[in-house]
């Protein structure tokens, strides 16, 4: 895939987990927000059995897969995610949300790129990319307090 049309794509669907918070906090609202996170699951898993059936790729290699147990675990990531959103979008809001998500992401990522974690190659952590969590920290502060 094209480098920009992916980056497009990526731009197009964290703008709609923007407005995955409050919609999500809205269910659990209207439903108690244990019931709306799983609720939430649900419905995604219903779109993605879907999609799969349609691909026709199935799930036929499974099995001959020998992958480590922590490749199951981000279905658990998403869980938890999803969770701890509908509880704090009251208090958050969309924009605190989204702010503290991608601070979180990109602190951790920056963490399991330099370990190499996961497979990942190694990219050490500089000045430079301190500089760019602390910037964005800075950020979240503001979006979050203001």
């Amino acid at each position: 895939m094209d480098k920009g049309l992916a980056v497009v794509l990526v731009a197009a669907m964290g703008g709609l987990i923007a407005a995955q918070a409050p919609i999500n906090g809205g269910l659990g609202a209207g439903i108690g927000k244990l019931p709306a996170a799983l609720l939430s699951f649900l419905v995604g898993t219903a779109l993605l059995t879907l999609i799969v059936v349609i691909s026709g790729e199935g799930f036929g290699r499974l099995g001959d897969a020998h992958l480590p147990w922590y490749y199951f675990a981000g279905g658990a990531l998403g869980a938890a995610y999803i969770t701890t959103v509908i509880f704090t979008v009251g208090t958050l809001g969309a924009g605190g949300i989204t702010a503290a998500t991608i601070g979180g992401q990109l602190t951790a990522s920056m963490l399991l790129d330099h370990f190499g974690a996961f497979g990942l190659d190694t990219q050490p952590i500089t000045l430079t990319r301190i500089a760019g969590v602390a910037l964005l920290a800075g950020g979240t502060y503001l979006v979050v307090s203001g």
